[in-house]
């Protein structure tokens, strides 16, 4: 789900935050963050609908299946 990276990424860096603000404020450690962000692990439930909380986008479009936010 290379499409969930790129959006992660895309929308951080839209909010002006850095990989350790988000990980601090998803209560991740930074690596496992920046493998969010490098598609290589994903985040869980409680995790996923923070992110989405956080950006005002739905987990749907986190996850690739629309394009609308």
């Amino acid at each position: 789900m290379k499409i969930f990276a790129q959006r992660v990424k895309a929308l951080r860096r839209e909010r002006k935050k850095t990989q350790k603000e988000m990980a601090e404020y998803l209560g991740v450690g930074l690596r496992a963050y920046q493998y969010y962000e490098g598609a290589k692990h994903y985040p869980d439930v409680p995790g996923l609908m923070k992110m989405a909380d956080l950006f005002e986008v739905s987990t749907d479009y986190l996850l690739g299946r629309t394009e609308e936010r």
